[in-house]
């Protein structure tokens, strides 16, 4: 199903069950949606929906974090709150052992040999991992794999 239907099935969904926090959630994926949208010029593909969403999860993960930090814990509520929601419209995240099996044959690909090598198996890798498994995760393995 296309995000934006999806999208508006539940925000009517959130709005007529009266769920604030949800409802608040969803507008605003979808005004981070239409920006992106906005920006490109034109509608946006899956993959590219899929970055906006990855983006608003790292962003409340660090919003999290630093509430935490600060002992606001009103806010830590909130923002995972809205992470909850915002991870509903992502697709399953893939297993450690896929994550690795896909990293194994951008290196592959790429012909990288040495660290130095990371920029161009992230460009194979970002696309197809992008909401499926955790960026910073990624880069890790890909450190430590071409560290080997």
């Amino acid at each position: 199903m296309d995000i934006n239907v999806k999208l508006n099935e539940e925000m009517v969904a959130a709005a007529k069950s009266q769920n604030k926090i949800r409802l608040s959630a969803i507008r605003m994926i979808k005004a981070a949606m239409h920006n992106k949208e906005i920006n490109l010029m034109r509608p946006l593909n899956e993959s590219e929906s899929l970055q906006v969403l990855s983006s608003m999860i790292k962003q409340r993960k660090d919003s999290i974090e630093q509430f935490a930090k600060g002992g606001r814990n009103d806010l830590v509520e909130k923002e995972e709150a809205e992470l909850k929601v915002v991870q509903e419209f992502m697709p399953a995240q893939m297993s450690e052992d896929e994550v690795d099996s896909v990293i194994k044959k951008a290196i592959a690909e790429a012909g990288a040999v040495s660290i130095k090598d990371m920029g161009k198996v992230m460009k194979i890798l970002i696309p197809r991992l992008t909401g499926v498994a955790d960026g910073k995760i990624v880069g890790e393995k890909v450190k430590l794999f071409l560290s080997n």
